[in-house]
């Protein structure tokens, strides 16, 4: 391939990536515009045909994505998930310190069925409420609602937009997913809320006598609640059977979200505005970026050159997956470095084998830990600024930064033992 070419191609890469970090045009357009370079360029110097482009957009993946939107949406309008957080705030009686574990327990239980942002609109939402009830100071809430969001779900295959694109494209069944990761992930929640926890401390209040109220009141439609929980249930179990069943998981995504659809009774058109067309269409984007840089071939350069630099060793390959996709992903989208990644990940286990669970359980560790490091690390720490914002609070980056860096850190300087450990790197 001429070096004019892969040049090309890689500046239309890094300026897709540069849009959407600096938020100047949105994601979605950001993406979408790279690829329509992608396939001019691409067309034009012949270094992939029209048919071949076709491919290059994962629907496997796309439908996984979709189908569990729906079932989200349709259990979000039940009321669902918040008649859970406000059960959570309950329990704790108005006592601050139990009150902030209710709040991140349920701000990280909360983002492994809800995308990320729709998990912090959910938790802005009762942490206002609960912050002026009892005239707390809402950052602790806030921050530490935040970075467990983030952290969130990283052990199921439908916890994050990266998750389901690693797991798909990687060949991860949910139940891989929670074996591989699934004790990491609590140890992970335990971690992350004792440091957030003594960090905070001081500033979460005196006890003070919650109001009265019943969850139940929060849902106005029992039917359609049981309903969303049986499916929710349904995708769960349908996921962890799926060796049995002989189809992908996109397909159990997609069959759910008929059925949640059907038992609904709601308008289509309603369910389908509410998902996150975003995303959607940023990964569409980005996977044609992608798919067009590894047909220059330069990616299958990059991921020999590492695995040569690493000396082909499983532990310097995982932990340099893990540390290098977990720092970048504090500036640039999850999403995007899950995309990228990818090739490089699969060369890696196409020359050894036994490096595609380590290193796929890298790359989840490193794409969802990566993303509450600062304000501009993901959408989820610009909205809980924004939220603090239209409260009349505000938060400084440095602020943000201080506990953000810490915890990221920490995660994944642990998450680097226990890959250590669980898949006996160190022997």
């Amino acid at each position: 391939m001429e070096p004019t070419i892969i040049i090309i191609f890689v500046l239309i890469y890094l300026l897709t990536v540069l849009l959407s970090a600096t938020k100047a045009v949105p994601m979605s357009i950001a993406a979408l515009s790279g690829a329509l370079l992608t396939a001019w360029f691409g067309l034009q110097y012949k270094v992939f045909t029209y048919s071949e482009a076709l491919d290059f957009i994962d629907v496997k993946i796309l439908g996984l994505i979709i189908g569990t939107m729906v079932v989200v949406e349709v259990a979000k309008k039940s009321g669902l998930f918040r008649f859970a957080a406000l059960y959570a705030i309950k329990l704790s009686e108005g006592n601050p310190g139990r009150l902030f574990v209710s709040i991140c327990i349920m701000s990280a239980v909360a983002s492994m069925f809800l995308s990320d942002p729709t998990a912090m609109l959910l938790m802005a939402a009762a942490t206002v409420t609960v912050s002026k009830l009892l005239n707390y100071d809402p950052i602790p809430y806030f921050l530490s609602a935040t970075i467990m969001i983030n952290l969130g779900g990283t052990s199921t295959l439908i916890g994050s937009t990266s998750n389901m694109i690693i797991g798909v494209a990687l060949g991860m069944t949910f139940a891989d997913f929670v074996s591989y990761l699934l004790l990491c992930e609590v140890a992970l929640w335990a971690l992350t809320i004792f440091v957030l926890y003594i960090f905070f401390k001081k500033r979460l209040g005196k006890k003070k006598a919650l109001p009265e109220y019943t969850p139940w009141q929060s849902i106005e439609n029992k039917k359609l609640f049981y309903r969303s929980i049986f499916v929710l249930v349904l995708l769960v179990f349908l996921f962890l059977t799926l060796e049995n069943l002989g189809v992908g998981p996109e397909a159990v995504a997609l069959g759910c979200a008929i059925i949640a659809l059907v038992l609904s009774n709601s308008d289509p058109a309603k369910i389908f505005k509410g998902l996150d067309w975003e995303t959607v269409f940023f990964i569409a984007g980005f996977m044609f970026i992608v798919g067009g840089i590894q047909k220059t071939e330069i990616l299958s350069v990059v991921s020999e050159q590492l695995f040569v630099l690493v000396g082909g060793n499983p532990l310097n390959t995982t932990l340099t997956t893990l540390w290098f996709s977990g720092l970048a992903s504090a500036i640039v989208s999850n999403v995007a470095i899950a995309l990228t990644f990818l090739p490089i990940v699969a060369k890696f286990s196409s020359l050894n084998p036994n490096l595609r669970p380590p290193v796929s359980s890298a790359l989840v560790l490193g794409t969802n830990l990566g993303g509450a490091t600062t304000p501009l690390s993901g959408s989820v720490c610009m909205m809980a600024v924004g939220a603090l914002k239209r409260e009349g609070i505000s938060m400084s980056f440095s602020e943000f930064a201080k506990i953000g860096v810490i915890t990221s850190i920490l995660q994944l300087g642990f998450s680097s033992l226990y890959l250590i450990w669980r898949f006996g790197l160190g022997v």
